[in-house]
C-alpha cells in the first residue's frame, strides 16, 4: 500500500492548526507553504520507509530533521512561542509517521 501524501499533508496541517489554536490565521499561510515545500521530500521519505529501503532508525532520524525544519519555519512567524512551534511540528510529523506505519502494516 502507498501513502497518499496529499491527504497526509492535509492531516498534518490540521494537526498544526489544532496545536496553534487561536493563532491559526497568522500561521496558516506559512504552515501550508512549509508543508507544500516539503511535500516531495516527505513523500520520498514515506515511500522509502514503506518499501523497506529506509530502516526504521534512519526513518526516525529523517523525521527528526523534518520536525526541526517545520519548527524553524513556524518560529520565523514569531506570533507563537517556541513551545507551541515545537508541539505543532511534532504533531505534524506524528501524522506522517502514523500514515507510514499504517501503510507498512497493510503490506505485511
Amino acid at each position: 500500500m502507498s501513502c497518499d501524501i496529499d491527504k497526509v499533508l492535509g492531516e498534518m496541517a490540521s494537526a498544526i492548526r489544532g496545536t496553534v489554536a487561536e493563532h491559526w490565521d497568522e500561521v496558516k499561510l506559512v504552515a501550508n507553504q512549509c508543508l507544500q515545500h516539503r511535500k516531495e521530500r516527505l513523500g520520498m521519505i514515506a515511500a522509502l520507509r514503506i518499501t523497506g529501503e529506509l530502516s526504521q532508525e534512519k526513518f526516525e532520524s529523517r523525521l527528526e530533521d523534518e520536525k526541526l525544519i517545520v519548527e524553524a519555519e513556524l518560529n520565523a512567524i514569531a506570533v507563537i512561542s517556541k513551545a507551541i512551534a515545537q508541539k505543532a511540528a511534532n504533531a505534524a510529523i506524528d501524522v506522517l509517521e502514523k500514515a507510514v506505519k499504517a501503510a507498512i502494516t497493510t503490506i505485511a
